[in-house]
């Protein structure tokens, strides 16, 4: 029976993140690079300034600040997928699948720049006096779909419990166990303890923590990266090279590495890539909508370069170390190739011998823990929009008992339901980006012509 679920739900999820959503996601961020004059690429600089730079308090409605907002879904996107979803991408489909998570992050940043702007630009003020907003209230106001905005509310509830809440708790636990040894009840208590902590504060607690949090676990993750690719100076471009080759080619079997065909490699490029960055899936216009600004394009633009650094920078230099370590061609215990968090901490060890692994599994706690409380702000609105701000003291509560749930108990097909609820999610919010383009494109002209 488990077996049969097991097999129905890869099936649903395959069929769910088959081509026709990967083309539209795509699609989607090509219509907008087109429509907007290559935008992400032009006014990049221009958005890291304000993401990073500027940084002074913004005037205008909302409850944190444009830094408190980026970093509150920074954290929700920097996750393991940075780490494992990374090496699994290139266990499965070979350098070449690099290529293709670069191509979602170059056009993904217009597309969370088209999210982050509808999300500004229809917000609203709850009775609380809090902000909210994201893809439900602009299906709701912008395209008058009530039916379409409650169903993908239901869907980024239930997504916060599966990839927001039991996938990260159980990668937590796994790793200090088995790096550590520490038993995984005692993780779940105090994960479950810090969590619960946190997100009783709301948007602003969960702000205060991410922007002190994700600055350092990003800084942390790249000093040690950048320490791997320092001893690897001479393999680095032996792997752009590869990764640029086996792009457009099938890479033959090679040690640990079984080979893949073309479409293999293009497939799980694209897909790991959107399932890491998340642009088009309508979770951080979420966090967006929270930040306080007279403009929705000024957040809309700080808010893409989210994409820029998860997918462009974090997820490269993971690529990277693998394949310059030469980690991904080697066997594991079992005389097969590896895979997901031992192909990383493998590739990490080439450098720093007993260590690696410690320190990869460090900054996977880091990501995973940062993911699992953005996640746990955005479930937390979702259920707001459907029942109001009563039901918020009652998410809290279920939320952090499902962290100490995913702590104890290994549930196999988790990563599969989050899989499902995330690829549900998007199909309401692409339909929404794609036919409020003309408030897009409006609001965006309106911006550049005031600025120039």
């Amino acid at each position: 029976m488990v077996m049969d679920l097991s097999t129905t739900l890869t099936a649903i999820a395959g069929f769910v993140w088959g081509w026709p959503l990967m083309c539209l996601l795509i699609g989607t961020g090509l219509w907008f690079t087109v429509l907007l004059g290559g935008l992400q690429f032009r006014l990049l600089p221009h958005a890291l300034w304000l993401a990073f730079i500027k940084r002074r308090e913004a005037a205008g409605a909302g409850d944190i600040s444009h830094f408190q907002a980026l970093m509150t879904a920074m954290a929700a996107t920097v996750g393991t997928g940075n780490i494992v979803g990374v090496a699994t991408a290139i266990a499965v489909g070979g350098p070449g699948a690099v290529f293709w998570l670069w191509l979602t992050g170059l056009l993904g940043m217009v597309t969370k720049y088209a999210e982050a702007l509808l999300a500004v630009k229809f917000r609203i003020v709850t009775p609380n006096g809090k902000m909210a907003g994201g893809p439900m209230y602009y299906i709701e106001k912008g395209l008058g779909q009530k039916w379409l905005a409650v169903l993908f509310a239901c869907f980024t509830v239930l997504a916060s419990f599966g990839i927001g809440n039991l996938t990260q708790a159980n990668a937590v636990a796994d790793g200090l166990h088995a790096t550590f040894g520490i038993g995984t009840h005692h993780t779940g208590v105090v994960l479950t303890v810090l969590s619960g902590l946190v997100l009783l504060f709301g948007i602003k607690g969960i702000a205060r923590v991410t922007s002190v949090l994700v600055p350092f676990m990003i800084v942390f993750y790249l000093v040690i990266t950048i320490g791997v690719l320092w001893v690897n100076a001479q393999s680095l471009l032996p792997a752009l090279s590869l990764i640029f080759q086996h792009a457009f080619t099938p890479t033959a079997a090679t040690g640990g590495f079984a080979g893949a065909v073309l479409s293999q490699t293009i497939r799980v490029g694209l897909a790991r890539g959107l399932f890491s960055n998340e642009s088009g899936l309508g979770s951080a216009p979420i966090a967006a909508a929270a930040a306080r600004t007279n403009h929705p394009v000024i957040q809309a633009l700080v808010s893409m370069t989210q994409t820029f650094i998860d997918t462009l920078l974090v997820c490269t230099m993971t690529a990277l170390v693998i394949l310059t370590s030469g980690a991904w061609t080697q066997t594991g215990p079992n005389g097969a190739g590896m895979t997901g968090a031992l192909l990383s901490s493998t590739a990490f060890s080439s450098v720093y011998g007993a260590w690696g692994g410690q320190l990869a599994t460090f900054a996977l706690v880091l990501f995973a823990w940062s993911t699992l409380i953005g996640w746990g702000y955005y479930g937390e609105k979702a259920l707001q929009y459907l029942a109001g701000d009563k039901a918020i003291p009652l998410y809290r509560t279920v939320f952090v008992l499902i962290v100490y749930l995913g702590s104890v108990v290994r549930l196999e097909t988790a990563w599969t339901l989050a899989d499902i609820f995330n690829g549900l999610m998007a199909l309401p919010n692409l339909v929404a980006l794609l036919f409020l383009t003309p408030v897009v494109a409006a609001e965006t002209r309106a911006y550049l012509a005031k600025r120039d």
